[in-house]
């Protein structure tokens, strides 16, 4: 009986214990590995470039992956991890940097590019010449070709 008791006693302890996740060697509760994946997903990997760290298989992107969890797990709200990193790694490291004057080309880009191709697309390309009217021979001549 005594086991039983003490079984049932250990239960919601080992339950607890398998609800935990260890991932890029951190353990965390599912919600706070949630919240460290969300902020992964924002982050750019520095070697691949157009991934987020979280889908990297980088070495880079799981040492990022690491602090970012460590950060999680010792209770950082995610603006403060976002603001480290960018003060660590530059803004480059957002996958959508914030509208400031450092970006504000970068946005503006898409909108250029077709303002600019617009432009060529009207005023670059020369304008077809009227071709002289046709003389008497050569109207003869296009007659006769199309007889």
């Amino acid at each position: 009986m005594r086991r039983v008791v003490f079984a049932l006693l250990l239960l919601p302890a080992i339950a607890g214990a398998q609800a935990l996740v260890t991932r890029d060697g951190v353990t965390l509760t599912p919600a706070q590995e949630s919240r460290a994946e969300a902020v992964g997903d924002q982050l750019r990997c520095l070697v691949c470039q157009n991934e987020s760290i979280e889908d990297s298989d980088a070495k880079l992107a799981g040492q990022l992956r690491g602090i970012i969890r460590t950060q999680v797990a010792q209770g950082v709200p995610d603006r403060d991890i976002m603001k480290f990193m960018v003060q660590r790694y530059g803004i480059f490291v957002l996958l959508k940097p914030p509208v400031s004057p450092l970006t504000y080309l970068l946005y503006a880009m898409p909108a250029l590019a077709l303002l600019l191709g617009l432009a060529a697309f009207c005023f670059g390309r020369p304008r077809p010449e009227t071709p002289a009217p046709l003389d008497e021979a050569e109207a003869l001549r296009l007659k006769n070709l199309l007889q």
